[in-house]
């Protein structure tokens, strides 16, 4: 079993923030490619029907930056996840074609729903049983990694000079709004899924939300490089009828290029587990691209607000932890898990559930750990976070640097699931009572290491 952070000092990889030689220049190189499974591809983990058409093409997109260390990768993927085995394999392709190590990659999802997912463990617990290919097209999955590596090599070839970096931040209205709605008796009486159409949930307060996107750009004297946009949010509007999409997130990520032609934009979505468009979404096509402009609209403010300082390479520092997230009591008794997994007569979702969470129990019983890592702009500072975290892990991860600019990124490994604070294990509602693979004092294990990872 993997030990809490606490436990396991020995095991901890902490790479400080050395500055680089002074005036050491910085350079970054962006890259893009097509992630679009093929019609016919499980979506969601097999949790929802098939690929049936392309809405919206999907991308992995990410930048590399070029200082007097070796290369820092920052990957987005237009996928539901990327765990455990999946997520080993992709970031090592992206350390090998940027010649760097893996340790200093970051790779991330978007957390769209209708988009595949992609985990090798649970896929070959699955084959074992003669259901390969139930979970994602594992065929499909290994070219997009290899696509992936390759567009990022590529991109070394023309590199572009950063001087300046630029931070904007704004508020966004009238998007997110907290999944749990918690009733008189401090219990979970409504979960405010994506989408909802409960007067009582929709009537209710917006709940504990981040509501600002940030905004980190890079740039060649007055001229923009790359933006990375930074929102905490579910991302769906509505899912599961078979069109393959990049959904509202993609849809704004797609007006700030339009608006600004010849930039990269790249959006990492931040600690949604429990934050959602519920409030503001009843589901209907109609409503995704109204939450696309309103994410689009804060986005743009962001971009007025942003202000520029200069920037060189030792203005840069990387660090990394790697901690052992407790399993939850839900996959530590493998028995049950085992038993769904074998029976032919369940669900073929709830197999591939079984699967994914014996993965993640297995690579816990082996002492793997997780890796976070944090980045240092300069004043700003970006974390990046395993599985669906709650929005208050962001909101104190900010706390600890009221004077910085604090982003995040979650939904890196997707393997531990959702990530609850301690208090929302005992008061109910569906991430915490069903389906968080890690259990309630894995809040101690994580604050903790924020608290490393940004001294």
């Amino acid at each position: 079993m993997i030990r809490p952070l606490a436990a396991c000092a020995a095991a901890l990889t902490l790479l400080l923030f050395i500055p680089a030689a002074l005036a050491q220049p910085l350079s970054i190189c962006t890259f893009q490619c097509d992630v679009t499974p093929p019609l016919g591809s499980p979506l969601c983990d097999g949790a929802v029907p098939p690929a049936k058409e392309i809405v919206d093409r999907l991308s992995a997109r990410g930048i590399v930056l070029l200082g007097s260390d070796a290369p820092i990768v920052l990957c987005a993927v237009d996928w539901v996840g990327i765990g455990n085995g999946g997520y080993d394999t992709w970031r090592d392709a992206l350390a090998r074609a940027a010649g760097t190590s893996v340790d200093r990659v970051a790779l991330h999802t978007l957390h769209q729903h209708d988009a595949p997912g992609c985990d090798f463990e649970a896929e070959e617990l699955l084959a074992s049983r003669g259901l390969s290919g139930t979970m994602f097209d594992v065929a499909d999955a290994r070219k997009c990694i290899e696509r992936s590596a390759a567009a990022l090599k590529e991109s070394l070839a023309k590199p572009r000079a950063v001087t300046h970096l630029g931070v904007g931040v704004a508020k966004v209205d009238k998007v997110a709004s907290n999944r749990r709605v918690l009733g008189p008796d401090g219990k979970v009486k409504y979960v405010r899924y994506s989408s909802c159409k409960i007067p009582e949930a929709i009537a209710a307060p917006e709940g504990v939300i981040d509501p600002q996107v940030r905004l980190l750009s890079f740039w060649n004297g007055e001229q923009p490089v790359a933006v990375l946009s930074y929102y905490a949010t579910h991302p769906q509007s509505f899912y599961g009828q078979g069109g393959v999409s990049f959904d509202f997130v993609g849809m704004a990520r797609a007006q700030r290029e339009a608006a600004v032609p010849g930039v990269p934009q790249i959006h990492f979505n931040g600690a949604s587990g429990n934050v959602a468009a519920g409030k503001y979404n009843d589901g209907e096509p109609a409503t995704r691209p109204i939450l696309a402009g309103r994410l689009a609209d804060g986005m743009a403010a962001a971009w007025k607000a942003t202000q520029r300082t200069p920037i060189t390479a030792r203005d840069i520092g990387w660090r990394t932890l790697d901690v052992g997230l407790p399993p939850s009591a839900l996959v530590s008794d493998e028995g049950p898990l085992e038993k769904l997994l074998e029976n032919a007569s369940a669900r073929p979702s709830d197999r591939v559930r079984a699967a994914a969470d014996l993965a993640w129990t297995h690579r816990a019983q082996r002492g793997k750990a997780i890796q976070l890592s944090c980045l240092r702009l300069g004043d700003a500072y970006v974390l990046h976070m395993p599985g669906e975290l709650f929005i208050e892990y962001q909101l104190a991860a900010a706390q600890m640097k009221p004077r910085a600019t604090v982003c995040m990124a979650a939904y890196g490994d997707y393997g531990p699931g959702y990530i609850g604070t301690e208090i929302a294990y005992s008061q109910g509602g569906y991430e915490t009572s069903h389906v968080s693979r890690v259990a309630p004092n894995v809040e101690k294990v994580l604050l903790e290491a924020l608290g490393q990872l940004l001294k």
